[in-house]
């Protein structure tokens, strides 16, 4: 980290987007170190007990350091950047697989770059995102990555680049002997579509998506293509289009509305520069050569195999934490000793078989939120020559060379366990009781 930046670096950084845990900014300058780069900052909640918590001078508990302990460069980290950044090229890169991954490096900043970077974004930021959470002025270093919207660092010759960010989320059903008759439904409807009906019942969407998540990951073309194009529909905060770096369609720090004709016919329009066909046509090319490059490029196929690593389901693995951790199992003590047979096996699991379901969870619950970034860059004709991966648009007879990069690999913690249970149970009552209405019966 030879580099440090300064308060007056600040304003060379733009603000891209966000998550819940990071800001997202890209660079304007002209320093050959950064060009071609973004980089994540860490937030901070407002809660003052989670904001300690994130701040803790020690990476990982001993808890987690026993969990990892197979990882020396991640328990040895000295604080959370560290850790986050040897968990992506130790634990997921490997997972992945290294061409679709970018573990970044960090480089050191002052509190007063923060502070800069802090009131030069404030005013970009979707209003709830500031209310929850603002730059983490605690930290010392920052995560530079290319950055994966852009086909070469920054230098774009005469090819445009354009790039399609997509938040797949989980892409199978659980099967879990250990789901409850209560949760049962959890075996039938994915997970993002029972999320979707609490979100809509929190107003943090207006309509539902008809997106179906086990489309995209069916292997079939034509659900494959079905899936992108609901996620068009409906962007929220699953799906994002980038030209030249500068987003054109989706939210910058959240969700986006529903696509209604003016945004449609803006996007189009966009398109022009690169995909080369008849108005009212562009967009469908662009999404069927998505879909191509999905096909071609098997990341979904990867990160599938990634989130199964989760077999048991969050109604497993709390029992196996509670083991981990060594206290007395919460979920237990609210069940009957007739539903405490399911349980018991996992109580009298060894020490190291806990670990590896509690391990293997949270690699899964990372996959389950990542999200990936597809390039395309139109091939110049007579251009035979090239390293790229490369994809050909039929209808257009374009060839477009294209790279695929995971992001947001963030390494979850240990102490979210609960939280991720209580949230299980939220969305599947919360599911049960708008099919109640809608269809005047129990599940």
């Amino acid at each position: 980290m030879e580099v440090i930046l300064q308060e007056k670096d600040a304003g060379e950084w733009v603000y891209r987007g966000e998550g819940a845990a990071n800001l997202v900014l890209a660079y304007t300058g002209s320093f050959s170190t950064f060009i071609g780069k973004v980089m994540r900052i860490r937030k901070a909640p407002r809660s003052g007990a989670e904001a300690m918590t994130m701040r803790s001078p020690s990476a990982l508990t001993a808890q987690e350091r026993l969990l990892w302990k197979d990882v020396h460069e991640l328990i040895s980290s000295p604080d959370n950047d560290i850790a986050s950044q040897q968990f992506v090229h130790h634990v997921m890169k490997p997972l992945l697989g290294s061409k679709f991954v970018d573990a970044g490096m960090l480089v050191g900043v002052t509190r007063e770059f923060l502070e800069s970077i802090e009131k030069n974004v404030i005013y970009q930021r979707p209003a709830w995102r500031v209310d929850n959470a603002l730059v983490d002025m605690h930290r010392d270093s920052v995560l530079l990555m290319s950055d994966h919207s852009l086909f070469t660092h920054g230098n774009l010759g005469s090819s445009p680049s354009i790039s399609v960010e997509i938040k797949p989320k989980w892409g199978f059903l659980p099967l879990s002997r250990y789901i409850s008759e209560e949760t049962a439904v959890k075996r039938t409807i994915t997970r993002f579509q029972m999320h979707q009906v609490l979100k809509l019942q929190q107003g943090e969407i207006s309509l539902l998506s008809e997106y179906n998540p086990l489309d995209l990951f069916s292997g079939s073309k034509e659900r494959t293509f079905k899936a992108i194009n609901d996620l068009f529909t409906s962007p929220q905060n699953n799906f994002r289009v980038f030209m030249n770096g500068s987003l054109i369609f989706g939210g910058l720090g959240g969700g986006a509305e529903n696509t209604n004709i003016c945004i449609a016919k803006a996007f189009e329009d966009a398109l022009k520069s690169v995909i080369r066909s008849d108005e009212g046509l562009r967009t469908e090319n662009l999404l069927t050569l998505v879909t191509e490059a999905v096909q071609k490029s098997g990341v979904i196929d990867r990160l599938l195999e990634v989130q199964k690593l989760d077999s048991v389901d969050i109604e497993g693995a709390i029992h196996a934490y509670y083991d981990v951790t060594h206290q007395q199992c919460m979920v237990c003590r609210q069940l009957s000793a007739e539903q405490r047979k399911r349980y018991t096996s996992l109580h009298s699991a060894s020490l190291d078989e806990s670990l590896r379901i509690v391990k293997d969870f949270l690699i899964a619950a990372t996959a389950k939120d990542c999200s990936f970034m597809i390039c395309f860059r139109p091939r110049k004709e007579g251009d035979s020559g090239s390293v790229c991966n490369t994809v050909y648009l039929q209808s257009t007879k374009q060839t477009f060379d294209f790279k695929v990069y995971f992001i947001d690999l963030d390494l979850k913690r240990m102490s979210k366990m609960e939280e991720y249970y209580e949230l299980d149970k939220k969305i599947v009552s919360c599911y049960k009781e708008m099919a109640k209405m809608d269809h005047g019966s129990d599940l």
